[in-house]
């Protein structure tokens, strides 16, 4: 074949592959809306097409005979017609695996949770390509992330339903017995007026305390509860909640147990710290039986810093302890209040939740479990330490954890 005749054949070939590729696009994108199985079969159409205008047109520059033409033309259209049907198979099985996903896609817009795999941990469904494959797995992956978040949803509407009506039902309560008092002290007819007095401003306390309650734990739960970093000396922070809950200790007759280590630092927020403190002790106090003691230690485990409350409550039985912690949750329905708790137990259910979103906010954890005659609940927060300070003038250091009597404590939910 000389050389002139190389160039036209190549020639040829390079203008019908150029006019039938233009047109192969321009028909792709007329039917960019198409199913895969017509765009794969017009891509394969297309190819063949070149491939025959080419063969076609290097038949004629070579002047071959007549019957080698025939013999390379049935050649051709049998080529052509096993690239058409395997494109045909190929573009199905694309459009099938295609037709699973969109309904995979449906069913996750319906709220169904995907599980296509078979036992023991096989694949039921057809093979697909690698990235068909890796669509379906991340389909199946966000599957199960929206049900886990529709069940969070649902447990927190549940919960969220159940405490305000619990709320409600604390604060009617209190309300109707105020309205009560009043009435009767504005008819004349109270006998013992500085009492309906000292009852009112009860009522009013523990109101007090709810809403201040509801207001802590829902800036925990938005997450706008700002902390104020300092290292603080938690043996300090226990003997002061100590000392303020021994009034109510002490007409329980709940003995009050202290030690630990003489300082024990951590980073934290004091007041929040604090009422989480004291949240735990009044629990402690409220469920233990009378004429016990409730031991409260502070000390170190592992690097971080630990406070420990342990109280003679009976134990909590276990189907419970999961519970403990749950926004509104107490074991008896009743929830009701003693009178000579009135003022500091607002009696909502939100205590511990409480406590668990403050120790949370901190880094650290809160624990439960049951011991010889009550539970344990630990406080587990970052440990941290203060540069020493310049010399100065010092108070006398409180002394060791006294033996007083608090009115909080670890038995149940407050």
């Amino acid at each position: 074949m000389e050389g002139s005749e190389l160039w036209t054949i190549l020639a040829w070939v390079l203008f019908w592959a150029v006019l039938i590729g233009a047109a192969t696009l321009l028909l792709l994108r007329l039917l960019r809306r198409a199913s895969v199985l017509v765009r794969i079969c017009l891509v394969v159409v297309a190819t063949v097409a070149v491939l025959v205008a080419g063969m076609v047109s290097a038949f004629n520059a070579m002047f071959i005979s007549a019957r080698d033409l025939e013999v390379m033309w049935y050649i051709l259209a049998v080529a052509s017609a096993v690239a058409i049907a395997l494109s045909l198979v190929l573009g199905a099985g694309v459009s099938r695996n295609a037709a699973r996903l969109v309904e995979a896609a449906r069913r996750i817009g319906r709220g169904e949770t995907l599980e296509t795999s078979g036992p023991e941990g096989r694949r039921a469904a057809p093979a697909m390509t690698s990235e068909l494959a890796a669509l379906e797995q991340e389909l199946e992956a966000s599957s199960r992330s929206l049900a886990e978040s529709r069940e969070r949803e649902a447990a927190i509407e549940t919960a969220r339903r159940e405490l305000v009506s619990w709320i409600s039902h604390d604060l009617r309560t209190p309300l109707a017995s105020m309205r009560a008092m009043t009435e009767a002290l504005e008819d004349g007819m109270a006998s013992d007026v500085q009492g309906y007095y000292r009852k009112i401003i009860g009522q009013t306390e523990q109101m007090t305390a709810m809403v201040n309650d509801l207001l802590e734990l829902s800036k925990i739960q938005a997450g706008t509860l700002h902390l104020r970093a300092e290292a603080l000396d938690l043996y300090d922070l226990v003997s002061d909640a100590l000392s303020d809950l021994a009034p109510l200790a002490a007409k329980r007759g709940i003995r009050l147990d202290g030690g630990g280590d003489r300082e024990c630092m951590a980073v934290a927020d004091g007041p929040s710290l604090a009422r989480a403190v004291r949240n735990i002790l009044l629990n402690a106090i409220i469920y233990s039986r009378p004429e016990t003691d409730v031991h409260v230690s502070v000390g170190r485990d592992n690097g971080n810093a630990v406070i420990a409350v342990q109280d003679h409550c009976g134990g909590i039985p276990e189907e419970d302890l999961p519970h403990l912690f749950e926004t509104g949750w107490q074991k008896d329905p009743a929830r009701g209040t003693q009178g000579s708790l009135q003022g500091s137990y607002s009696g909502a259910g939100i205590g511990l939740s409480m406590v668990a979103g403050i120790v949370k906010a901190h880094g650290g954890s809160v624990t439960v479990r049951n011991v010889d005659g009550g539970c344990r609940f630990a406080l587990k927060l970052p440990a941290g330490s203060l540069p020493e300070p310049s010399p100065a003038p010092a108070s006398p250091k409180p002394g060791p954890l006294e033996t007083t009597e608090t009115n909080e404590g670890p038995g149940g939910t407050s």
